[in-house]
């Protein structure tokens, strides 16, 4: 079955989860529409982790799409998401670079806008949940907080991770293993109870 997203048409059973494009994309222009579609939002996201301010970090994911533009298709196709994460990161760097200050993430910027049938203490509670959480995270070291954000908020794997920061599959798993230990000794039990359901 074909269904219909923005000018595109793919395959119903095609899986836009997995980091791959759809079989049915045959033209660069398709190709990047849809990696815009799926990436952009948690691009923007990763990136206001660096540079803390969304105008900047959706500077740095425009130059990320424009440099996906000049790349060959092939080449980049099968691992678009790593792809995509690795040169947002580089951009990122550079940026702050540029800039000659480094920055440590800001999680809650990262957070997600609520769905209006919310009740104001309901949400009142979550943001005082994710100033809490935030906390803990910015306790973590740099490195640390990267990996448990990419994992968690951003849903790569241990070698996506490992490609997106340079780090071994080894190093990404040591790291994530010893930031969830330190989150799970540091936060309250109802803090880190309201975060697992």
């Amino acid at each position: 079955m074909i269904k219909e997203i923005g000018n595109l048409h793919v395959s119903k059973d095609a899986d836009m989860t997995n980091g791959s494009p759809p079989d049915m994309m045959q033209t660069q222009e398709q190709f990047i529409e849809w990696a815009l579609k799926e990436y952009e939002r948690p691009l923007i996201g990763y990136a206001q982790g660096f540079v803390h301010d969304w105008e900047r970090a959706r500077d740095v994911v425009q130059d990320t799409f424009i440099r996906l533009c000049q790349q060959d298709v092939a080449k980049v196709r099968d691992g678009v998401k790593t792809w995509l994460f690795t040169v947002c990161r580089n951009r990122a760097l550079d940026v702050l670079r540029k800039d000659s200050r480094l920055v440590e993430m800001d999680e809650k910027k990262l957070g997600k806008i609520p769905a209006n049938t919310v009740s104001a203490s309901s949400l009142l509670e979550k943001e005082e949940m994710h100033q809490r959480l935030e906390m803990y995270l910015q306790r973590l070291t740099p490195n640390q907080r990267e990996v448990v954000v990419l994992k968690f908020q951003q849903g790569l794997s241990y070698e996506e991770i490992s490609r997106v920061t340079g780090l071994s599959n080894g190093n990404v798993g040591f790291l994530l293993h010893n930031a969830l230990k330190r989150l799970r000794e540091w936060m309250p039990r109802d803090l880190a109870e309201s975060n697992e359901e």
